[in-house]
């Protein structure tokens, strides 16, 4: 646990006074998960992916979305090499222990859609040929929710691998104040150094993996679920991945906040992050400016705890 508080630690220096989203997003890299942030450009989305990879002593791969991009230019090319007489794999960046892809909705679907099968299955399969992922491996891809010009929305089989989505949100004042200080000079990943080994982290993830749930947080939860399918703003709710997403990540919570078991309140606090971004909303409810947030939050207040 202690070099669990040191990468948090970590964390928190590049997020200073936003202790909420640095836990959620540790509790996202522990439950094996991947992270969508959502946010305006200069808040620190690619700096916190930075950071995290240097703390587990990995590897950073980062993938700038463009509509020209190819997924080759993601998972790889085969070479044939006339010398031998052979093909030769040359793996792209997403065998890496983290991958950025800055602005992800700017690639065509077509290109999105290279990483269904490495986000879900942790593996690339080029020309046929299956190549493992390294372990650890999260994505944590970058998406602008104010310039929309020459962008794409995410099919919803995108959307619904990314285990949350969170917006880092704007420093408080006196950590703002602070990082204007330093003059535009300083390096955010100064002092940042590794914390954990690739051993410790697959220790983190089997206790993670071992903290109980019980029969009625389950119970709780699934009827969370059913209640984003029959929400009257919802016209497709929440899929039973969601559900193991939330459950995963609300274990990983516990595990942080030192618990072997998790409570009813894990499932709220994490609900919006893990749901909201997976919900299609009815035409009618987007037309009254009704937004995802809103409805897990209306769902989670309505629905009891004993249910």
């Amino acid at each position: 646990m202690a070099a669990i508080r040191r990468l948090e630690g970590n964390l928190t220096q590049v997020l200073p006074g936003r202790p909420e989203t640095v836990r959620t997003i540790l509790a996202t890299f522990l439950a094996h998960g991947h992270l969508l942030l959502h946010d305006v450009p200069g808040v620190g989305k690619t700096t916190v992916a930075k950071a995290l990879a240097r703390s587990v002593s990995g590897t950073l791969g980062r993938i700038q979305f463009t509509p020209d991009l190819l997924p080759s230019d993601l998972t790889g090319v085969t070479i044939y090499r006339q010398e031998t007489g052979t093909f030769e794999f040359h793996p792209g960046p997403l065998f890496a222990t983290v991958v950025i892809g800055d602005e992800i909705n700017r690639a065509s679907p077509k290109t999105q859609s290279a990483l269904l099968e490495c986000m879900a299955e942790r593996q690339v399969t080029v020309d046929g040929t299956t190549h493992r992922l390294p372990e650890p491996f999260m994505v944590i891809a970058t998406q602008n929710p104010v310039e929309m010009d020459g962008t794409y929305r995410l099919p919803e089989a995108q959307q619904d691998r990314f285990m949350a989505r969170v917006s880092l949100g704007y420093p408080p004042d006196a950590e703002e104040f602070a990082i204007l200080a330093t003059g535009g000079f300083g390096d955010p990943l100064s002092g940042i150094e590794a914390v954990m080994s690739p051993e410790d982290v697959k220790a983190a993830g089997a206790a993670v993996r071992a903290v109980h749930v019980s029969d009625s947080v389950l119970r709780y939860l699934m009827t969370v679920l059913r209640a984003t399918r029959e929400h009257e703003s919802v016209q497709l709710g929440a899929s039973p991945r969601a559900g193991l997403h939330l459950v995963a990540l609300a274990k990983a919570l516990a595990y942080l906040q030192a618990r072997d078991y998790v409570l009813p309140d894990d499932v709220q606090s994490l609900g919006v992050a893990v749901l909201a971004h997976r919900l299609t909303l009815a035409r009618t409810a987007r037309v009254e400016g009704t937004v995802a947030e809103d409805v897990v939050a209306d769902i989670l207040a309505r629905v009891p705890v004993d249910s």
